[in-house]
């Protein structure tokens, strides 16, 4: 399909989808609109971040929404609170030119009274983190009984962060559900549990060759020196380009919060997010990283998820991760919207058997840099 028009969606979404420049749909937006469009289904998509996945089940859902409706008819749960809080923003810009449909977004680590009194307000989107949901649902703040569309977005993730009782709990908890959809960047045996468990036997499924998850915009490229050479090849890489704003990865929480600290020190602005940040901290980085006061941002795998910022030239592997599902997540936070985007592993001699395996793995060919002396 060339167009939304012929995906069946209709004008005064396009209308506002193009002024977001989005304009030709992406791989998983083609296939997953017009299945979603027709009539009530499940499906399971297995789809990258960054590929497009928000409009390829958010515009779906917005024409299931009866807007004189005001009861909450769809959910969808995602894993954290950055991700939360981006689908909301997306939906209320897709409805700039229809209907008003009113979406909230709810999560853990911010007060719950005023997402409670927010939900006294029409609301027919909620989109949630499963923790908080169930607070809400357990303070009989929220009504659920007539959500006809339930949305799994980054399923994996949600489970990788211990939501596995949560998200039983939800599914198993709507009683008018006609739609489930789960969207996941891999297929654990998690997933597959929560799969058979709730969703249809003829559940339509759309599963992207694992090794075509990879975003084709990013170059794939390893530096090889000595463990302690790999900070000055950082620094001297950071130096070659000071205008470029990227995410460097470590493993550990402690490796993250060193490196942040030898980076500061050498005059680049730069934080850390880990898993041991309070929420409030966590926001106050991220604020300082989207309007551009802090140039890095150093992460561990999972403090990183949900992360989204536009315009990042570049993701650095400063430790290799264990996972190739990590690999790719990590990756995919460069080459976003249709930019390019490079994706640098700085290893030891040793770790070059990794690579390899991640070339096999994941379809991708790396490209050996040296280092300028």
């Amino acid at each position: 399909m060339e167009n939304f028009t012929q995906l069946g969606v209709r004008p005064q979404y396009i209308k506002a989808i193009k002024e977001l420049n989005i304009v030709k749909p992406t791989n998983i937006q083609s296939q997953v609109i017009p299945v979603l469009l027709q009539n009530s289904t499940d499906l399971i998509a297995q789809a990258q971040t960054g590929t497009g996945k928000t409009a390829a089940y958010g515009l779906p859902l917005l024409h299931k929404i009866d807007p004189k409706k005001k009861d909450v008819q769809g959910l969808i749960l995602c894993p954290t609170r950055e991700l939360g809080q981006q689908i909301a923003k997306q939906l209320f810009k897709f409805t700039k030119y229809s209907d008003k449909i009113f979406t909230e977004a709810v999560f853990g680590g911010a007060q719950i009274e005023p997402q409670i009194s927010a939900l006294k307000r029409p609301t027919q989107i909620i989109v949630a983190t499963p923790g908080r949901l169930i607070d809400l649902i357990k303070r009989k703040a929220v009504n659920l009984n007539k959500v006809k569309t339930v949305i799994l977005d980054e399923a994996d993730e949600m489970l990788s962060m211990g939501f596995k009782k949560e998200l039983n709990e939800i599914l198993s908890s709507l009683p008018a559900i006609e739609n489930k959809w789960l969207f996941s960047a891999t297929m654990p045996d998690g997933i597959r549990n929560i799969v058979k468990r709730h969703l249809s036997k003829k559940a339509h499924r759309i599963e992207i060759n694992k090794k075509s998850q990879v975003n084709r915009n990013i170059d794939h490229q390893f530096l090889i020196c000595e463990e302690n050479e790999k900070l000055h090849v950082l620094i001297q890489m950071l130096n070659s380009d000071p205008q470029a704003r990227g995410v460097v990865f470590c493993k550990t929480k402690t490796a993250a919060q060193t490196l942040a600290k030898q980076l500061t020190a050498k005059n680049i602005a730069t934080d850390a997010i880990q898993g041991d940040l309070k929420q409030v901290e966590r926001d106050k980085v991220m604020r300082a990283f989207k309007n551009k006061s802090l140039r890095i941002l150093v992460a561990t795998d999972l403090a990183a998820r949900g992360i989204d910022v536009e315009g990042l030239s570049f993701v650095v592997h400063y430790q290799l991760p264990d996972k190739d599902e990590y690999y790719t997540h990590r990756s995919g936070r460069t080459a976003r919207a249709g930019n390019r985007g490079i994706s640098l592993s700085i290893i030891t001699p040793t770790e070059i058997k990794q690579i390899r395996y991640f070339e096999k793995a994941l379809g991708i060919s790396f490209k050996q840099i040296r280092r300028t002396k």
